[in-house]
């Protein structure tokens, strides 16, 4: 029985499903929003989500903590400054999954996990060239 083993394995080693989980944590933080399968997604929102709550908390030994774990400075700086600052009235529930499609060559099951109240940017739209202006009457 397994009473209390939690997590996914990935059929990976120890250091390399560790290092996957950071690699993936680093580019959540950064881009805000990434797609990859839904276990692996799954098992990112648990890494994720105390790093953010190690941000909310703000102190030197968080930020150790947080160092210690994702080993990248700008990923930690936007942790303590952007991150607390966004979810410091929520309790938890940082992260959203949004199930996509599955990919074509193993049939894997795809997704979104973005964070929640994340600043949408919009696109400019270019304008063809040749194409006729309209006209304001």
């Amino acid at each position: 029985m397994r009473h209390n083993v939690g997590g996914r394995k990935f059929r990976r080693t120890t250091s390399h499903r560790k290092a996957l989980l950071k690699n993936l944590a680093i580019s959540l933080i950064l881009n805000e929003r990434i797609e990859t399968t839904l276990a692996k997604a799954k098992e990112l929102r648990r890494v994720v989500e105390r790093m953010i709550t190690l941000g909310k908390r703000g102190d030197l030994a968080s930020r150790r903590r947080a160092f210690a774990v994702l080993r990248h400075e700008p990923s930690v700086a936007k942790l303590f400054s952007t991150f607390a600052d966004r979810y410091k009235a929520r309790n938890g529930g940082y992260t959203r999954i949004i199930k996509f499609r599955k990919r074509m060559g193993d049939g894997a099951d795809l997704s979104f996990i973005e964070l929640v109240d994340r600043v949408i940017k919009e696109k400019k739209k270019k304008k063809k060239p040749g194409a006729k202006e309209e006209k304001k009457a």
